[in-house]
Parts: structure tokens; sequence; C-alpha cells
């Protein structure tokens, strides 16, 4: 199984702190630094400093952070217009020496739109569509071969002529330039159709081991409906993690996020790196490739290196 850290800086994080963690994790030997992209605070606590642009951070951190990959989960597809979002992220491939993912989703956190002002949608669904139009020019503007142009005529999106500048360093499968896409969700039909279509990476956010599997089953069966080979696909899995080295110190990590370590034993990864590393091997054992793990408090380095040093290697094989 692949270990990635994934942040959540909207709780409160300077580019310091992210690089702190990124540096982190480089050093704990996980394979990326993944965070989230939201501008507003959720739950108790003020978010200080503030927001930070996902696409800046993540380009700031891949320039001074060599090895490990660097990616979102997710970027909401209401928040930048595909072609902008299309060149950002080849721009910040350019700057990592291709060490990029992009995670995206149709946009749930309606209160931060409406703080921000940015358009929300009126449905799901309609933000579902959007994210789907959104997946279509992206792949599009990434694979049109240098001196062609692309064009999009869809519902919420047209583009006339674009030259589809510049191209992402990496590849897709296909062998044209591509940057690897996690798509996740929770959806019976739409969800793994779409998975099925784009993604790299299919991601099964904060649910028990049943939910999980079914959910990366569904994928599988809708890639063999169009043909797609199903193992093209990482299945992979996110869940909130705190680890002690003694009873002591788990406490302690557990009050410092506000959370109830009860809790967290039932609907995250919890407890000494041994019962961890039991945790993530049910996972492994059920078909989970990797495990991006939610890490709370950006300021206890310490947490990351124990998980480096004591469940990362064991569960490397599994």
């Amino acid at each position: 199984m692949d270990l990635r850290i994934f942040t959540e800086p909207q709780q409160g994080a300077s580019h310091a702190d992210l690089l702190a963690v990124a540096q982190a994790t480089r050093a704990g030997g996980f394979s990326a630094f993944f965070r989230s992209d939201h501008i507003l605070a959720m739950g108790a606590g003020d978010g200080l400093p503030g927001p930070s642009d996902s696409m800046v951070s993540l380009g700031a951190l891949a320039s001074s952070v060599p090895d490990i990959r660097f990616g979102t989960l997710v970027t909401a597809a209401t928040f930048r217009h595909p072609s902008m979002l299309a060149i950002a992220a080849a721009t910040i491939d350019d700057i990592s020496g291709g060490r990029l993912d992009l995670g995206l989703g149709a946009g749930w956190y309606e209160a931060e739109h409406r703080a921000y002002g940015v358009e929300f949608g009126s449905s799901f669904g309609e933000r579902f569509d959007r994210m789907t139009e959104q997946l279509e020019i992206l792949t599009g503007l990434w694979g049109t071969p240098i001196g062609e142009r692309f064009d999009h005529e869809g519902r919420y999106y047209q583009l006339a002529g674009a030259p589809g500048l510049p191209k992402p360093i990496q590849t897709g499968r296909d062998g044209r330039p591509r940057i690897p896409l996690v798509l996740g969700g929770h959806g019976p039909k739409r969800t793994p159709a779409l998975a099925a279509r784009f993604a790299d990476d299919f991601n099964v956010g904060f649910s028990d081991l049943a939910a999980t599997t079914a959910g990366h089953d569904r994928v599988r069966a809708a890639c063999e409906a169009i043909g797609r080979d199903p193992g093209d696909v990482v299945y992979s899995a996110a869940l909130p993690v705190c680890c002690g080295s003694n009873p002591q110190e788990l406490a302690r990590r557990a009050a410092a996020i506000g959370r109830d370590l009860d809790e967290l034993r039932s609907t995250g990864l919890a407890g000494s790196p041994a019962e961890v590393l039991d945790q993530l091997g049910a996972f492994a054992a059920a078909g989970t490739q990797r495990m991006y793990l939610q890490v709370l408090d950006l300021h206890d380095l310490d947490h990351i290196a124990l998980l480096g040093e004591h469940v990362r290697p064991a569960i490397a094989d599994r």
C-alpha cells in the first residue's frame, strides 16, 4: 500500500507550515504531499492566517521539495475556469518536473461559495455536469497535439481554437500529455461512470471498509462496461490518522485536534503504530492500494516522523 500525507490548510496554515509538513513528508518516506482546496475554515477555529490558493501553494512547495509528488484532494470544479485550471496545472507540472496529481470534485461546501461570491449552482446534478465538462476540457487541452486547436461547445463552457498550451510534462497511457487525475465520491452510477472515463486514482473518502470496497467495486465494473482495464485505476481511500507511541502521546494528539479517541478508532486510523498498521492492513487486504493519511495538526511533525518510521515501511509491500 502506498501512503500519502493529506492536509487541510483552510483550518489554519501559513506557507511556512505547509513547507515544513512537505519536508517532513519527504523525510518520512511518503510518496506525496496533498492538500485540500477550500477557502473557508470549517467548524471551530479562525483559520488564521487565512486560506491559501492551492495552485500557487503547490507550485511554491514543488519548487522547494524534491522527489515526492504533490496534489489536491480535491479542487472544486466551481472554483476555476477549466482552461485556466489546465494552464495552472501544466505550469505546476513543469515547475515540479512532472510530479503533480490533480484531484477534482464537483464542490460541496456552499458556505465558502457564499462567503466569497463564488457561483455554487442550484443542484448537485448541475455541479456534476459542470465537472464533467471540466474533465473533458482538461484532458482535451492537454492532449491536443502541438500545432492543432481544441474546441468545446458545452452548456457551461465554450472554447474555440484553443492551442492547448502549455503541455504537461507527464503523459498518459496513450502517450499524450496528461496529468494524473484523482476523482472520488460515493454515487452509485454517475460517479463510477465518470471515474471509468477519466480517473487515474479513484478515492473513497472518510468511509468504513465496506463502503470503501463497494465504491471501488463499482468503478471496476464501470471500467469493464466501457472496455477499460480496471487495473488502469489506482483504488484509494482517505482517513484521519492519530498515532502515538504510548497511550499518553496518543491521547495528547487526539486532544490537540479536538477529536474523541474512541470515535477516531471507529471512523479513522487511530492507536499505536501496530494498531494503525493492522487497520491499514485490513484495507489493503480488501484491495485498497493507496491511503491518504489526513494529518490535522500541522505543527506536530513528530507525528509524521512516527508514521514514517514505524507504519509506512511495514505496510509498503501489502
